[in-house]
């Protein structure tokens, strides 16, 4: 089966949801919050720098309850932001 490539707008919005898991995990390690969450550093390490851009569900709902974020903010998180969409189009 072949992957379609991911959009632009998709790349953008799995680096915005990275930052907002390095945020949320705040001063605790990439292994605690990992391991919290029953997935591997590695992984969480590619979600947050955007290399994995579209994580599957399960992945997300278990890394949202470990770092005690509700689904509901991470994806209000994740929307694009129209100030910047506007911009991008008047420019």
């Amino acid at each position: 089966m072949v992957r379609t490539p991911l959009t632009p707008e998709e790349r953008e919005r799995g680096e915005r949801f990275g930052l907002l898991l390095r945020q949320a995990r705040g001063s605790r390690s990439m292994t605690e919050v990992a391991a919290a969450a029953g997935v591997s550093a590695e992984t969480l390490r590619k979600i947050e720098t955007g290399r994995a851009p579209t994580p599957a569900f399960f992945t997300v709902a278990a890394l949202a309850s470990a770092l005690h974020v509700s689904l509901d903010a991470l994806a209000a998180g994740c929307a694009p932001d129209p100030e910047r969409e506007e911009a991008a189009l008047s420019a």
